[in-house]
């Protein structure tokens, strides 16, 4: 029986004997940028990579996801890892899409690459029959909460429920047979860390807002009309006037934008529409600060007799670190840069639906380096690719086969160590909880 260091040692191998296309599938995403559900060429690209392997895999999950698992040679459990598939949309960034304007300002081309390198490292014939359970790889569509309409109109044709892949993969049963699932994410401010590991992120909701005033003549008769631009001016002011009352340790962050500020300049605006965030550390936080916001939506319509609808939607949970995969982790990472190029990455305030996921199993979400810029940004870049993907692909297959090695034993003691926050049926109640639509008129 070959020990977990021969075990990696065989994993690296093969890894690095596919370095050179690991890197060379970052690139070709990074070329071909498509945002959330619609990732239909980077699904297209993975279901090959899969089938070059052997992998059998499953596609077309929340419309372009793609899930393929490696059995081990005993039974155990199912150790997730994923990959997210989707980008941003960032016009001005050097590799945008000319068309569209997306563009992977988030290294998600780079966790694709990860996971496909995984893939590579653990599917070896000389390492499966070693480990008791399974690995499942998952390639996850839209973690990035943008196009809001767009992916709303889904839900109401029935294509989707939820607006993010991940809470869409639980709501379909695709993560019913995992039981621990992990992912790696780019990052450009690490300092001189090349891996780090994380422990909690935001948790956010999401509103579609549309202010409905009446139209006049802007010039000739403006007081004849009811300005719902003038609703949602005010309405961003009194959430500005309620930020002092947000409590520093709760992180909450609201960032509206108006997506629709009229029609013509020469009429009063009589349907301006808003998108925002809500985001919060803890669930209860979220819900205090998303009834300010909708207490300022409603005193914006009120001030000037417009009517206001608000449509509040589930976005993603607080991120839960796991503590026992986070060690195991950790000491992969040490590994393979060293103690003093292993970091800590503190609370984060932005969101990912690997919280959702983390509130059902243990799960972690470390980061790599590599990049630089803003992310999110147009100077978003990944600079070390081997780093990005190659290095990072060996951090997490090294960790499922200290999962899964010795008849599973670590990952069975995670389990044993673990509570989830939720049951799925429970987080399913919670999520659908959430959504909720007003029509708010003053004047009724």
């Amino acid at each position: 029986m070959p020990s977990r260091e021969e075990l990696k040692r065989r994993v690296a191998d093969a890894i690095n004997a596919h370095s050179e296309e690991i890197v060379g599938v970052a690139r070709t995403i990074l070329e071909n940028p498509e945002p959330g559900f619609k990732e239909f060429k980077t699904s297209r690209l993975v279901v090959e990579k899969f089938g070059e392997m052997g992998i059998p895999s499953q596609e077309g999950l929340a419309i372009t996801g793609v899930k393929g698992v490696l059995n081990g040679g005993g039974d155990g459990p199912t150790v997730g890892i994923f990959g997210e598939l989707d980008s941003l949309v960032v016009p001005d960034h050097p590799h945008a899409d000319r068309e569209t304007g997306a563009a992977h300002a988030c290294g998600h081309h780079c966790q694709i690459a990860m996971l496909l390198g995984a893939a590579r490292g653990l599917s070896s014939s000389d390492v499966l029959p070693h480990l008791a359970g399974s690995v499942a790889l998952m390639a996850v569509p839209a973690e990035e909460y943008i196009e809001l309409e767009y992916r709303n109109e889904l839900r109401k044709r029935g294509r989707l429920e939820f607006l993010g892949g991940k809470p869409e993969f639980i709501r379909l049963g695709v993560l019913d047979d995992v039981e621990m699932a992990m992912m790696c994410h780019t990052a450009s401010d690490l300092g001189e860390k090349k891996l780090a590991v994380s422990s909690t992120n935001n948790g956010t909701v999401a509103k579609q807002i549309q202010f409905l005033g009446r139209s006049a003549h802007a010039g000739g008769s403006p007081h004849m009309g009811i300005n719902a631009l003038n609703a949602a001016a005010l309405a961003l002011m009194a959430i500005h006037v309620n930020r002092e009352t947000f409590r520093d340790q709760d992180s909450i962050r609201v960032h509206p934008i108006i997506t629709r500020g009229g029609e013509v300049v020469n009429a009063v605006p009589a349907d301006v529409r808003m998108e925002t965030f809500v985001r919060g550390r803890s669930v209860s936080a979220i819900a205090e600060a998303n009834e300010k916001v909708d207490r300022a939506l409603r005193a914006g319509a009120m001030a000037v007799g417009a009517r206001v609808r608000i449509e509040t939607l589930a976005g993603y949970l607080p991120l839960i670190t796991d503590p026992g995969m986070a060690r195991i982790y950790r000491e992969n990472a040490v590994s393979l840069v060293g103690e003093g190029s292993v970091g800590q990455v503190e609370h984060r305030a932005g969101s990912t639906d690997m919280g959702d996921v983390s509130h059902i199993m243990p799960a972690i979400h470390p980061y790599v380096g590599g990049a630089t810029g803003i992310g999110h940004g147009s100077d978003y870049l990944v600079q070390d690719y081997a780093l990005a993907t190659v290095t990072a692909a060996k951090a997490l297959a090294f960790t499922a086969v200290d999962l899964l090695a010795d008849g599973a034993s670590a990952a069975r003691e995670v389990l044993r160590q673990h509570k989830p926050a939720m049951t799925k049926d429970e987080y399913l109640r919670f999520m659908r909880g959430l959504a909720k639509e007003e029509l708010y008129d003053p004047n009724a």
